[in-house]
C-alpha cells in the first residue's frame, strides 16, 4: 500500500496529464464517465424500489452505486468530481489553472451527454416498468425531491458528497492490485449514498431521468422542471462538490504533504 505523501506525488502527476489531453479524448472520456455513473444510479435504484423502509432503501443503493465509480476509474474515464483533485498539480505548479478549467468545462459537459443517453434509454426501453411501474414512481419522486432542494442545502450537501468521492479516488491510489482498488474506493462512495449527500454528475441522470419518465408514464411531477434542476440543484451541488473536493480533500492534502 502506498503512503499518503506517495499518493499525493502519484496524483500531482496523473492529475497533470489530465490537463493535457486532447478535446476529444477528454470529451469522450468523460461521455463514458457520465454513462457509468448514471448506470450506477439506476442499478441502485432498480436494487432497492422494493426495500421495506427507507433506510434499508439507501444502505442496498449504497452497495449498488459505487460500481459506477469503479468502472470510472478502472476503465480510465474522466469524472468532474474526481477531477477536483486537479487543483493539487495546480498549486504545486505541475500544472496550469487554465488547464485546471478546461478540463472541468470539456469533463463536466461530457458527463452530462454520458447521462443523459442512460437517462433516455432506460426510459424508452422501458426499464423503469420494474416492478408493476414503482420504479417509474421512484424515479419522478427522487427527480422531484433534487430539484426542490434548497440551495443551502445542495451546497453543503455538495461538499460533503464530494469529501467522500475524492477519498474514494484518493485510497483508491494507494493500492496497486484491482482487488485493493476496488475495496478502497467502494467505502466512502457507500458512505455517501448512505447519508444522502449530492452528487452533481449523478444527478445529471437522476433528475432528467425523472422528468422523462414522468412524460413516459404519465406519473405527476409538480414543480419537476429544467430550471429546478440546473438553477436549484446543478448550481449549489456542482459548487459543493467543487469545495468539497478541491479545498478540503485536494488543497489540503497538497499543504500536509506537497508543499514546502
Amino acid at each position: 500500500m502506498k503512503s499518503p505523501a506517495a499518493i499525493a506525488a502519484a496524483y500531482e502527476t496523473a492529475g497533470t496529464g489530465k490537463t493535457q489531453m486532447s478535446f476529444r479524448k477528454t470529451f469522450l472520456l468523460g461521455i463514458l464517465a457520465g454513462a457509468y455513473i448514471a448506470l450506477g444510479g439506476l442499478g441502485s435504484q432498480i436494487a432497492s424500489v422494493c426495500a421495506p423502509d427507507p433506510s434499508a432503501a439507501r444502505v442496498i443503493s449504497s452497495v449498488v452505486f459505487p460500481i459506477g465509480l469503479f468502472m470510472v476509474l478502472i476503465g480510465g474515464a474522466e469524472l468532474f468530481t474526481g477531477n477536483c483533485l486537479i487543483l493539487i498539480p495546480v498549486l504545486s505548479k505541475k500544472a496550469t489553472l487554465k488547464g485546471m478549467l478546461r478540463n472541468w468545462l470539456i469533463v463536466y459537459f461530457g458527463n452530462m451527454v454520458g447521462a443523459f443517453i442512460i437517462a433516455f434509454i432506460a426510459n424508452f426501453s422501458h426499464t423503469y416498468a420494474f416492478a408493476d411501474g414503482a420504479l417509474a414512481k421512484a424515479v419522478v419522486s427522487t427527480a422531484v425531491a433534487k430539484s426542490s432542494i434548497s440551495f443551502g442545502d445542495g451546497l453543503l450537501k455538495g461538499i460533503l458528497c464530494n469529501v467522500l468521492v475524492c477519498m474514494a479516488v484518493w485510497c483508491s491510489f494507494s493500492a496497486d492490485e484491482i482487488a485493493g482498488k476496488v475495496l478502497a474506493l467502494w467505502l466512502p462512495v457507500m458512505l455517501f449514498i448512505i447519508c444522502g449527500f449530492e452528487h452533481s454528475v449523478a444527478n445529471m441522470y437522476f433528475i432528467p431521468a425523472g422528468l422523462m419518465a414522468s412524460s413516459v408514464y404519465g406519473i405527476a411531477a409538480d414543480g419537476l422542471s429544467l430550471f429546478g434542476f440546473f438553477v436549484t440543484n446543478l448550481i449549489p451541488v456542482t459548487l459543493g462538490n467543487i469545495i468539497g473536493g478541491s479545498l478540503c480533500i485536494g488543497a489540503t492534502y497538497y499543504a500536509i504533504y506537497l508543499k514546502d
